[in-house]
Order: C-alpha cells, then sequence, then structure tokens
C-alpha cells in the first residue's frame, strides 16, 4: 500500500553516491576497506570510544558481545521483554537463557528496580535497550552491575547520539550496539556497530568478527599467519554499506537537529490533547539528551488505540504500533523456561501507537496527521 505519510523515510545527505563511487573505483568492495576505517574512526573520535567494529547489522553486533560472554547452559542475561527479538536472540544462540523484565511506565526503558529482584547467582550480564533514542537508567544499572560483578551490554540500536548524563549512550556499559538499519536515524539500509569499551576484549571480539581467526592481527602484522584460534562468525560488512553509512555519518548533527525540530512540534501540537488525558506524551527525563529516534503516543486503552491506527492508514498515514511483548510469545516462554506476568509491557504494548517522524517530513503533511488524530479523539 502507498501512503501519502509514510512512516519513515531514508534521508539522503548527498555524499553517498559519491563515496559508493569512490568505493567501486578503489576496488576493495569487502570488509574492513578504507570506508569501513573512516566509519570506526569517526563513531570512536566523536564518542570516545575505545573500539568501534562495523558488523552488518546491531544484531551481529550483539551476538558477538555475547560470545564474548562464553555464557554457559543455564546462564542468565536479565533484559526488557519490550524491545526486538535479536535482543534475545543473541542470548539464546550463545548458549545462555534470557530473563524478561518489566519497565517504566514512563520511559519505557528496563527498570532498575525489577532489574535487581532478577538477579540471581546464574546472572552474567545486564542489556538495557535504550527505547525511542531515550537513556536508561544507566547510572544505577551499572552501579548494580558493578555490585554484584556483571557485565553490561548497551543495546543501543535506536539510540547513537543520544546521552545519559553526558556521555555517549553506547559507551556506558562493557559493550554497546548500534543499528544502520533503514528504519534509523543514521543508516546504510542494513548495518551495525560494536562499541567495546573494554579494552582487554578488543583482540578477542575481532577473532571472533572475523570467523574465529587472528586475520586481524595477521594484517596488523602482530602474527606471522592467520589460523583458526576460537568460534566466530562472518560478522564484516561491505565496503559499499560502510560507504554509504560515511555519508550519513558526516551529516549527524543535520539529521538529528531536522528530527528534534519534527518531534517538538508533536509534543507541541499534540499537548492540548494530553492535557485532556486523551493521550500520553514521550518522556524525557532530564539526565536524558535524546537522539528523536521516535515519536509515540499511548492511548487509553487498545481498542482506541486500534481504532486509530485504522483511521490514519485509511487516511493515506502509515502509523504503526510496536513490540509484541517476548515473554509472552512461544519462543520467549520456551526459551526462557518461564511464564512471567509483565502488567507496564503487556499495557504499553497494546496501547502505542508510532507516528510518522523523518528528518524531512513536510509541516502540512505532519499538520493532517495531528489534525486526524485529534479529530477521531475528539469525535
Amino acid at each position: 500500500m502507498s501512503y501519502k505519510v509514510p512512516f519513515n523515510r531514508p534521508y539522503l545527505t548527498g555524499h553517498e553516491l559519491e563515496y559508493v563511487s569512490q568505493a567501486i573505483q578503489n576496488g576493495d568492495l569487502s570488509g574492513d576497506g578504507p570506508f569501513s576505517q573512516r566509519c570506526s574512526q569517526l563513531l570512536e573520535e566523536r564518542f570516545q570510544i575505545s573500539k568501534v567494529l562495523l558488523t552488518p547489522s546491531c544484531t551481529a553486533a550483539l551476538e558477538i558481545s555475547m560470545l564474548l560472554l562464553d555464557l554457559a547452559e543455564g546462564d542468565e542475561v536479565i533484559l526488557p521483554s519490550f524491545t526486538f527479538v535479536s535482543s534475545a536472540n543473541a542470548i539464546v544462540l550463545a548458549g545462555g537463557k534470557p530473563v524478561f523484565v518489566d519497565v517504566d511506565p514512563l520511559t519505557l526503558n528496563l527498570d532498575p528496580t525489577q532489574v535487581q529482584q532478577a538477579i540471581t547467582e546464574r546472572t552474567k550480564a545486564i542489556m538495557p535497550v535504550h527505547y525511542a533514542g531515550v537513556g536508561c537508567e544507566m547510572g544505577t544499572l551499572m552501579e548494580l552491575a558493578d555490585a554484584h560483578q556483571l557485565i553490561v551490554v548497551e543495546d543501543a540500536a535506536q539510540a547513537l547520539n543520544a546521552s545519559c548524563n553526558n556521555q555517549a549512550l553506547g559507551t556506558i556499559g562493557n559493550f554497546g550496539a548500534f543499528s544502520f538499519h533503514q528504519t534509523k536515524n543514521y543508516s546504510c539500509g542494513e548495518g551495525g556497530a560494536l562499541c567495546i569499551n573494554d579494552e582487554s576484549l578488543i583482540e578477542r571480539a575481532e577473532i571472533i568478527r572475523e570467523k574465529g581467526t587472528n586475520r586481524s592481527q595477521f594484517l596488523k602484522g602482530h602474527v606471522d599467519k592467520y589460523t583458526w584460534v576460537d568460534r566466530g562468525s562472518s560478522y564484516l560488512p561491505s565496503e559499499l554499506s560502510a560507504a554509504f553509512l560515511f555519508g550519513q555519518l558526516g551529516a549527524i548533527d543535520v539529521i538529528t537537529e531536522l528530527r528534534q525540530q519534527c518531534f517538538q512540534r508533536y509534543l507541541d501540537q499534540l499537548q492540548p490533547l494530553a492535557d485532556q488525558g486523551r493521550l500520553q506524551l514521550p518522556t524525557i527525563p532530564e539526565y536524558c539528551q535524546s537522539n528523536y529516534h521516535l515519536f509515540h503516543i499511548l492511548l487509553p486503552t487498545q481498542d482506541i488505540r486500534d481504532a486509530l491506527l485504522k483511521h490514519l492508514n485509511s487516511r493515506g498515514i502509515h502509523a504503526v504500533f510496536h513490540y509484541v511483548p517476548l515473554h509472552s510469545s512461544p519462543a520467549g516462554i520456551r526459551l526462557s523456561g518461564e511464564s512471567v506476568h509483565l502488567p507496564v509491557t503487556d499495557s504499553i504494548s497494546a496501547r502505542l501507537l508510532r507516528l510518522p517522524i523523518y528528518p524531512d517530513l513536510e509541516l502540512e503533511l505532519q499538520y493532517q496527521v495531528v489534525t486526524e488524530i485529534s479529530s477521531f479523539l475528539n469525535a
């Protein structure tokens, strides 16, 4: 179906084709070429990260981080149920057990109180997921991790260029994972990055990323030949993807500013409906700086959400719901080994609606979105 107002539209800076053409002319199209190195260096320098490894997806970055934990059967990783399936899949594929906990009803992020209650002698890691580019309470979560000697893996798929207490999300825990999927703020179609904030883990991460070989050390001249030394897989994106991404990363501030303007217009124009109790607007805590990845509203009931969704789609406006809770999914119950009651997660999943937001969303079209929501809820 073609929509007058799409949910998302990739933003082009004007340099993507130029850089992709350069990559083709260079004749080096596989992974870790010049553009891959330039992307990694840009991210490392801008966000003060020890090491950034580009990956084919955020999923791949999470998988590498979980493999680095050497999880044994029964080892647990705590994460929200309100997240994309890749968060849990990475744990399961590495041999661990996902432990789902509830989220804060305002930020929709991992609730530190719930995390504390879920920690057991088998807990090995915590995986905060920064929903909509708004940071979790990383100070509290890091204190919990330190107290129990746990690893923290930030699922920052939606959170590049967002921060918590002036520290970039993805750089606070031991690892951070970014996404450059088409739907993200900065994109190369499909792509991701692993941020390694513990220098002692860099070499092994490079090995896992290079199919379990020490090829990276060989290319640096650290060994005279390379061989299979550990488990791993093929986690390198192509140079074409990196070239496209480099064009996007050069415009991080421009893209963020345009998204902020769009986000603020929604806030201003929908505030009267929030004041009337007809919907709930997003919450950004004072300690957070968002990257304005999503704009969502919470409706009073699922029936109202579903009816509004149908109404907007019928008017050519592509609004969408979001995650189906993992804890109550067939695989979630089977692979976590338990059925848990997470009332906040169930409630927000049933009532949440995401509105179209992208850097070049025209003022007139955005006004139409707000007008249709207002007319429906005031009917």
